[in-house]
């Protein structure tokens, strides 16, 4: 028997509407600001997403053993989508970590507040 359950996923960063916008844009959804800080993704399909103000910030580098990613998030889209969805998220503020292997099926970016994220047509 299970201890708990995955309540929501939250993501510290400098300006958490900023980054839900970012995240409401490629997901769906709406942003709700609590006005303390904290503001949760609402209305979209998949695990709930959440983002917490923290001061100094310091965004994992990818890929690095130093300041490694500590998690990343996997998104899904269908193959024959990946090159426009790319267009999309880094026309929304996305940055390319690892995105020049077109045979693979997964390319790694950088949300705007720098956590790792991957499209998978997986």
């Amino acid at each position: 028997m299970p201890l708990a359950k995955l309540g929501v996923v939250v993501l510290d960063c400098p300006d958490p509407l900023a980054l839900a916008g970012f995240y409401a844009a490629v997901l769906g959804g709406t942003p709700k600001d609590d006005g303390d800080g904290w503001v949760d993704l609402e209305g979209h399909d998949g695990t709930p997403l959440a983002f917490q103000k923290a001061p100094g910030h310091v965004p994992p580098q990818w890929p690095s053993a130093d300041r490694s990613q500590q998690f990343h998030l996997d998104l899904t889209v269908e193959a024959a989508e990946m090159d426009a969805v790319e267009r999309e998220v880094l026309a929304l503020g996305a940055t390319a970590l690892e995105a020049s292997d077109r045979s693979r099926s997964f390319r790694v970016y950088a949300d705007p507040a720098g956590h790792p994220f991957c499209l998978c047509a997986c």
